[in-house]
């Protein structure tokens, strides 16, 4: 199936992407200083547990949602209750991608252990997100957990 086959190809490019993408973004240290994870090893790594819900958003456009589990939320100022997608959880090298499908298109959220700033507020969070929907939206954001909150204005 057409859908199944780019999930995995999105799957297979999100988490390297935009581990390398936000690693660009980071300032001074080493060339891989700002990618999470050991360099030296293969292994699938997340301080973020499997039973943890992951609150997730960004701005311009603005969205945002959570995953706890199987089940995505998805949120935009034209759908507040949000969207339910069942997705599937994979742990990469410093992050977690979850994968489903809303609306016939492919859907992709990456999770990647990196600080970050939402550009509006005076908060920064513990976690960067990386979603991308079917092949023409991709969208840079923030997350936190109850574990990693966000600190700053409430």
């Amino acid at each position: 199936m057409k859908i199944e086959r780019t999930e995995m190809r999105l799957q297979q490019l999100v988490l390297p992407v935009s581990a390398l993408l936000l690693a660009s973004c980071q300032q001074g240290g080493e060339a891989d200083a700002g990618i999470p994870g050991d360099p030296d090893t293969a292994e699938a790594t997340s301080s973020i547990g499997e039973a943890e819900t992951v609150n997730f958003g960004g701005n311009e456009p603005f969205w945002g949602g959570e995953v706890s589990g199987t089940a995505l939320i998805y949120t935009t100022p034209e759908n507040p209750d949000g969207t339910a997608i069942t997705v599937s959880r994979r742990t990469g090298l410093g992050g977690i991608s979850w994968s489903g499908t809303m609306d016939d298109r492919a859907f992709m959220l990456a999770v990647s252990e990196l600080s970050c700033s939402d550009g509006m507020s005076d908060r920064t969070y513990p976690l960067t997100a990386t979603l991308q929907i079917g092949s023409e939206e991709a969208r840079q954001g923030c997350a936190w957990t109850e574990s990693k909150p966000y600190s700053g204005v409430e």
